[in-house]
């Protein structure tokens, strides 16, 4: 099964907040996620939400997404929010 990231626009305006370094490492280790054979094996599920969605986890940020698939086939990661963990789950 093929996957993609698709960044939606908090998600664009948190990582144009972050340091560069910063946003190029998180881009980087979700391009490394997408190109293993299984990107949700590095993906913890969130509990108490209705929809089916998924936290990465990189150094002190979190990366929130859902799935959403597309022609049965095709399933895109939908980047929610990326925020550091001490404010990402209020």
């Amino acid at each position: 099964m093929d996957y993609k990231i698709t960044y939606t626009n908090s998600a664009d305006n948190d990582l144009a907040k972050l340091e560069k370094d910063l946003a190029k490492r998180i881009i980087t280790k979700l391009n490394f996620f997408l190109q293993s054979k299984n990107p949700l094996e590095y993906a913890k599920k969130l509990k108490g939400l209705k929809l089916d969605t998924y936290r990465y986890r990189i150094g002190d940020y979190r990366v929130i997404f859902r799935l959403n698939k597309e022609n049965n086939t095709i399933v895109i990661l939908v980047i929610l929010r990326i925020l550091h963990r001490k404010s990402v789950y209020n």
